[in-house]
């Protein structure tokens, strides 16, 4: 197999692809976001500080006291939580957990390598159509030669037949 071959088969260089073509996606879509959230940012920045201004001595107040209220329940139900939580389920948990994290990875890559095909794909069609309008220079040269060669020859014959 050529280098090409195997490059064009290769799920590492499509998935490398697919996340520029992602990556490149997204960096266009910036500039709107941004301006959108800076226009929200200012719409609101006002209001906001009124607001906090109005409102702040009263949360910390009321945050005082949750706190104090919360802070004996809290510690009752992680003394709940710990007793009903066997030592002997964690690694079958952690297992779950890196079991589906590593679907959704694989899942993930393959929609990039997916998307780097297509981008490749693209790519091979535009250059074809490119390729296809004008010959290479190669091409072009040996059409010249052949046609300078053949003019030669005709203008020589022409200079025998006189």
């Amino acid at each position: 197999m050529t280098l090409a071959s195997n490059l064009r088969e290769n799920k590492a260089v499509y998935t490398f692809i697919g996340g520029g073509d992602l990556a490149a996606e997204k960096v266009r879509e910036l500039p709107e976001q941004v301006t959108k959230a800076r226009e929200t940012a200012t719409k609101y920045q006002g209001e906001l500080r009124e607001t906090v201004d109005k409102y702040r001595g009263q949360v910390r107040e009321q945050v005082l006291e949750t706190v104090g209220k919360y802070r004996g329940e809290v510690r009752e139900a992680a003394t709940k939580v710990q007793d009903r939580v066997e030592v002997k389920d964690l690694p079958g948990a952690a297992v779950a957990y890196v079991t589906h994290f590593g679907t959704r990875t694989v899942g993930f890559i393959d929609e990039l390598a997916e998307r780097g095909k297509k981008v490749v794909h693209r790519e091979a069609e535009e250059v074809a159509e490119i390729t296809e309008a004008k010959p290479a220079p190669k091409a072009r040269a040996a059409q010249q030669k052949k046609t300078a060669q053949t003019q030669t020859k005709s203008a020589a014959s022409k200079k025998t037949d006189a």
